[in-house]
């Protein structure tokens, strides 16, 4: 029997065929890349990603959708923004044959590479708060929330307000800014769009009507039906909040933050000099010693020069002075309740008999006392300005009514008509024995009962014997000025009177240290006698 013509070769036969076909089918699905030749240009590429070799490619093109796949692949599987080091190297060569990776297995092999450098940088998601000019870093958003919170409770005592992020629209990239918010407001907005919601039509209409109409606080609003209180409020500084990459050293801890932003400092700033300040006055008001005061300005860079206390200032001089600040300011409106003082101006009646130096109260003032509802603005603790929404009288004001003089006072004139000038002011021989050779005064010549006037207006001191002055009367005048008249015959005021130029207060004689009749007349500043001469008119 031959084998060929069998049954079971015939089997074999068709099972050879079979097993044929499956081998190649397999081999054209699992048969590996390869790429044509194509002249002097590279076919083959061999694709590095952070030194360290990913893949074979056919094409640049390739390469570069591999490294985009790993990307996404890595960014869905994280709701995180992910940064890592990505150095993509492609080096091309040119080859007759050559067996490539598919773009799959490449993306596949850059992902864990890109995901090893995310862990070897350690790098952490994190916020950075830009305030003026410095920059702080924290680890997530709740704690930036709860860094400006923090910042609206040093004044927000009763927990009224809260902030909330926004994007800015001025920027073009993502930054974002606290926006602060009234609780209140917000939650009554909230049911009124509820409630709009609910609503239809004219009904609807009628609601909106009724809620705008109604009246706002006034005069005519009981003290106790006031709503007390921090009103408004807003960053006094402009906040800015960015998304950042950072090693965890870089990351502040948030209670060390909230101290350092909500912490007063010593902050320099510019007082500008009002009419009727003073050194003393302005230390006191930004709590400084003078000297304190004195050493922040004694270099003259930055405005006036202080060398001690009696330096001298001008309205609108400049002067640097401290105060305590926040770093981050918050601005805010406050509705306060209050008793408050207040004086009238005075009402002058004006008596153009009497010099501009006298004047007499007719009736004297009386302080107001008030009840106040008043809403001031302040930035921190220094307030800006107010209104008042409500003023009750407890205690009305009365002002004081004074009558003063609308002539200018007189000079200092000749005290006797006529005479002659027989001695002047200074050094001279004696004239007689027990005279003195300075001297203190003037002398005119004239005949005994020559009628004195006062020299100016004034208070006699003095009038009586005055050893070598014979008879004299002296008169004390404003200004710390005084005269003196001696060698009088007869006085004819008292001690205390007020005189004068019209009042006639002696007559001339010979009394005292004399050689003959004459009236001698002196003019005293601050107790030291000065020529009479450059003072009469």
């Amino acid at each position: 029997m031959i084998f060929k013509d069998t049954v079971f070769s015939k089997k074999i036969k068709i099972w050879f065929l079979q097993s044929a076909l499956i081998v190649v089918f397999v081999w054209i699905l699992c048969m590996p890349s390869f790429v044509e030749y194509n002249g002097g240009e590279y076919n083959l590429f061999t694709v590095k990603l952070n030194d360290t070799v990913v893949g074979i490619m056919g094409s640049k093109e390739d390469a570069y959708e591999a490294y985009r796949k790993a990307r996404r692949n890595i960014a869905t599987s994280n709701d995180e923004l992910t940064l890592a080091k990505a150095d993509l190297t492609i080096e091309g060569q040119n080859v007759m044959v050559g067996q490539v990776d598919s773009p799959e297995q490449v993306a596949i092999k850059m992902a864990d590479v890109l995901t090893g450098s995310m862990r070897e940088n350690n790098l952490k998601r994190s916020y950075s708060v830009k305030i003026k000019q410095d920059a702080i870093n924290l680890s997530n958003i709740n704690d930036v929330m709860s860094l400006l919170s923090a910042s609206l409770q040093v004044y927000d005592e009763e927990n009224k307000f809260d902030v909330k992020l926004i994007s800015d629209p001025t920027r073009e990239v993502n930054v974002l800014t606290p926006q602060v918010y009234s609780k209140e407001k917000a939650q009554k907005e909230k049911e009124r769009a509820d409630t709009y919601l609910l609503k239809g039509g004219i009904i609807a209409t009628i609601s909106e009507y009724l809620d705008e109409a109604t009246p706002n606080l006034n005069n005519d609003t009981d003290f106790e039906d006031f709503d007390y209180g921090i009103r408004d409020m807003e960053f006094g500084d402009k906040v800015e909040i960015v998304e950042s990459y950072l090693p965890d050293t870089s990351i502040a801890e948030l209670s060390k933050v909230i101290d350092d932003v909500t912490k007063k400092k010593e902050t320099k700033t510019t007082h500008v000099v009002a009419a009727g300040d003073t050194l003393g006055g302005i230390a006191s008001k930004y709590d400084l010693t003078l000297d304190e005061l004195i050493s922040m300005n004694n270099n003259g860079e930055d405005g006036v020069r202080l060398e001690d206390q009696y330096s001298r200032i001008r309205p609108g001089d400049e002067l640097i002075v401290t105060v305590p600040e926040p770093l981050l300011a918050i601005n805010y409106t406050k509705l306060i309740r209050r008793e408050e003082e207040r004086d009238l101006k005075p009402n002058y009646i004006y008596n153009s008999t009497w010099y501009k130096t006298q004047e007499k109260v007719l009736q004297k003032p009386v302080t107001g006392k008030y009840e106040v509802a008043a809403l001031v603005s302040y930035n921190n603790d220094h307030e800006l300005e107010e209104s008042i929404f409500k003023s009750v009288t407890i205690e009305k004001a009365v002002p004081a009514i004074i009558e003063i003089g609308t002539a200018d006072p007189p000079t200092f004139r000749k005290p006797i008509s006529g005479g002659r000038l027989s001695s002047g002011f200074g050094k001279r021989n004696r004239p007689t024995k027990g005279a003195s050779s300075f001297h203190k005064g003037v002398d005119w010549a004239t005949p005994s009962g020559t009628a004195v006037f006062a020299s100016s207006s004034g208070t006699v001191t003095r009038a009586g014997w005055g050893s070598g002055y014979g008879y004299c009367v002296y008169i004390q005048h404003p200004g710390g000025k005084e005269t003196r008249y001696g060698h009088l015959s007869k006085i004819l005021v008292k001690v205390g009177q007020n005189v004068d130029q019209n009042t006639k207060i002696a007559l001339s004689g010979n009394t005292g240290v004399s050689t003959g009749p004459h009236l001698h007349f002196e003019i005293l500043v601050n107790g030291s006698q000065v020529d009479p001469l450059t003072f009469l008119n």
